[in-house]
């Protein structure tokens, strides 16, 4: 077998914008190294002060260099009916695949990882980055983080694999498919093939078990894949601390929604942006003051005991409120839209009554909060919305209670509930926020039939009533 050894420095700019710096090429015919080449790359943008820091790699110094257009001939050459072979394959060949894509030429090749090799020939090493490999195994490496140092360190280590690779697992790696060499280095391709392709949520975590990464999908394996792909820098980075995979089924889109964002907000991973703060909601409540007036306002949901309807946020408790001040004739002073005293002056509602200028009874005015009060209830139902399980033996529930949600769980179809409280049985408790109740309401407008059953009412449902 004849290997195109590689090595590469960039400018370290994030993901397709990453440009080649310096390039080394040795060509190894599995028993010495044939030839090789060497170069400098002016990558025609500025190089980061970070990579600058830690290759000694500046500007000035490649502004003479030639640009990857002029060596992409040569380099084609060199690459052309060989096995691409690099430390951590994948970034020195996608980058690689970058910079030729530029000049619309789409180069593949087959790849073979040393990261991956090495951990089958010389399992249970603490660490497989190069310097920590090469230190471990005894190969020395001189000018590290440049093209040439690590190279000459990696065909080294080569070698040393060819000679210790009694079972000839390279082989194997070569010929096997495209998975194989899209996985991250440190991740072995066990852990993604037990990845079903069915609705969950999954988990990337790094050497040490701990969680990194939380996502969804429909199709768990299919999913994970597509981070395998994806170049942008953060899922590179993400991929190249991954060493292990997890999964929890959730039968349902809308359940694997729901069991991220619990997972997120609880685990809190490094490479996860969304849901990591909760937007806790706000909630409308009703007391009475000193003056016996029933007064309406609004809180986060987490200080309101007994909420009478929630919001996603501050604007939509407002604009509620202006509704049912225009709508029942009541005084913005005592619906949270105004804070002075005196007389009420809210532009948007004019028809108070003078509750605020003692001009009308109280009695009368209670009486007009308590019919607003009324519709406010019936618009916060109870419900639990029947899923697809993770197996035909049972069905996924999904429990809100009053317009907050309590939970989820799974019931088994053969189950049967004749009262809706005992719903509450087969539900895992969450806390309410308004991200989930927001997937909910969504799920509720896009599902052309969705399995909903209320307290005061059955559905003929296997297992249910």
């Amino acid at each position: 077998m004849r290997f195109a050894i590689v090595d590469i420095e960039t400018t370290g700019l994030a993901g397709r914008d990453n440009r080649v710096t310096e390039i080394a090429v040795v060509w190894h015919n599995g028993r010495e190294k044939e030839k090789e080449f060497h170069s400098l790359v002016n990558p025609g943008v500025p190089i980061s002060p970070f990579v600058t820091g830690l290759t000694g790699i500046d500007d000035g110094m490649v502004a003479e260099a030639p640009a990857f257009e002029e060596l992409a001939p040569l380099l084609l050459d060199l690459f052309k009916d060989r096995v691409f072979v690099a430390h951590n394959v994948q970034f020195d060949y996608q980058v690689l695949r970058s910079e030729f894509k530029r000049m619309d030429l789409d180069f593949r090749s087959k790849k073979l990882c040393t990261v991956r090799w090495s951990r089958k020939v010389f399992p249970g090493l603490h660490s497989y980055s190069l310097g920590k490999l090469c230190a471990s195994l005894d190969i020395p490496l001189e000018d590290r983080h440049r093209a040439k140092g690590d190279i000459d360190a990696t065909v080294l280590l080569l070698e040393r694999l060819l000679h210790n690779d009694l079972e000839e697992v390279y082989l194997k790696m070569v010929a096997g498919n495209s998975v194989e060499g899209t996985l991250p280095s440190l991740l072995p391709k066990e852990e993604f093939l037990k990845l079903p392709e069915t609705p969950g949520v999954y988990y990337f975590k790094d050497r040490y078990g701990k969680v990194i990464y939380v996502g969804k999908a429909i199709n768990i394996k299919k999913r994970v894949l597509g981070h395998f792909y994806d170049k942008r820098a953060r899922e590179i980075a993400m991929c190249r601390e991954t060493a292990s995979l997890d999964f929890e089924l959730s039968g349902s889109e809308l359940m694997a929604l729901l069991m991220e964002s619990k997972e997120i907000k609880s685990v809190y991973p490094k490479y996860n942006r969304a849901q990591k703060r909760t937007n806790k909601g706000y909630a409308l409540m009703v007391y009475k003051n000193r003056k016996g007036i029933l007064q309406l306002g609004y809180n986060p949901v987490s200080s309101v005991p007994e909420a009478l309807r929630t919001f996603f946020n501050v604007t939509e408790c407002i604009t509620e409120l202006e509704r049912l001040c225009i709508k029942y004739e009541l005084c913005p002073r005592y619906t949270a839209l105004q804070t002075t005293t005196g007389a009420c002056n809210h532009f948007r509602v004019k028809k108070c009554k003078g509750i605020c200028t003692a001009q009308e009874d109280v009695a009368a005015y209670n009486e007009r909060v308590t019919k607003a009060l009324e519709e406010l209830t019936l618009a916060e139902a109870s419900f639990v919305l029947v899923l697809k399980g993770r197996t035909p033996d049972e069905n996924g529930l999904v429990l809100v209670d009053k317009g907050i949600y309590k939970g989820y769980g799974f019931l088994p179809a053969d189950e049967q509930v004749s009262e809706f409280e005992t719903f509450y049985s087969f539900i895992e408790p969450q806390r309410h926020n308004s991200d989930v109740m927001k997937l909910i309401r969504q799920y509720l407008l896009k599902e052309a039939n969705p399995r909903v059953i209320f307290p005061e009412q059955g559905e003929d449902v296997p297992g249910v009533f």
